[in-house]
């Protein structure tokens, strides 16, 4: 298995992000214009992951968000998603411990992430990594 960031927007990147994206969110896939902001944004570092069983096709993704707050900085692995027919495969894992390495090198003091309840071996993976859950309430204000 192969775990990199990618420096600009290629067909393949676009096509992965259209299959995966929807296997993890009702939300609509990037477009080529998002993607490529991603790719570029200094505070948004994009993980890919290939893999053999699937000719080292994208088989997965996840972001790492780094931003400043006047407290310090902070990190955040959002978007974790691996293709259906290659989850149990540690792709997940991995995309996460290269997630953390990073934020850990940025010199994050911690890394946030938050799971769907109903993702249960999402969640299975994250506690077993050494995520505990954070008491706090979780608010969203929708335009």
């Amino acid at each position: 298995m192969e775990i990199f960031s990618p420096t600009q927007l290629t067909d393949e990147i676009f096509a992965a992000m259209q299959r995966l994206i929807p296997q993890l969110s009702v939300s609509p896939p990037p477009t080529p214009q998002e993607l490529q902001a991603i790719i570029g944004s200094a505070s948004t570092i994009l993980f890919l992951a290939r893999h053999p069983e699937i000719d080292h096709q994208i088989a997965g993704a996840a972001a790492l968000v780094l931003f400043r707050i006047p407290t310090g900085l902070r990190a955040r692995i959002e978007d974790v998603v691996v293709d259906e027919r290659l989850r149990r495969r540690g792709i997940g894992e991995a995309l996460t411990w290269a997630a953390l390495e990073h934020a850990r090198s940025a010199g994050a003091a911690w890394v946030d992430l938050t799971s769907n309840p109903a993702r249960l071996a999402a969640n299975r993976l994250y506690q077993r990594m050494g995520f505990e859950p954070r008491t706090t309430n979780l608010y969203r204000f929708k335009f």
